[in-house]
């Protein structure tokens, strides 16, 4: 199976960035294979069509539908959701690994 690329999304990316580095640490103790990295809203054009998964922020979440609309446009087939605050608000890696797993 190919590594898979997981595009987290906020404002200006860096809360993502810790969360990156905190779901990237889970990832490996549950021995997936996944590429974790942590971008702007503004960039998502630029890293869509590179990302199987694109999460966003929970303050993004409003975006949603138009962050599919965006990444259908780039032809790009990453599935957009919006991680939970739950998780999110504490930066808890392992649990939004769990979510993600979910979605695939």
């Amino acid at each position: 199976m190919a590594k898979l690329s997981v595009l987290l999304v906020c404002g200006s990316g860096a809360s993502t960035g810790f969360m990156a580095a905190n779901m990237r640490k889970a990832a490996k103790e549950k021995g997936l294979e996944l590429e974790i990295y942590a971008r702007s809203e503004s960039e998502i054009e630029v890293y869509a069509e590179d990302a199987n998964y694109i999460l966003l922020g929970p303050h993004l979440g409003y975006l949603e539908d138009e962050v599919k609309d965006r990444v259908k446009e780039l032809g790009s087939s990453a599935k957009v959701f919006v991680m939970d605050k739950s998780y999110y608000s504490t930066l808890d890696g392992a649990a939004a690994i769990a979510d993600l797993q979910a979605h695939m």
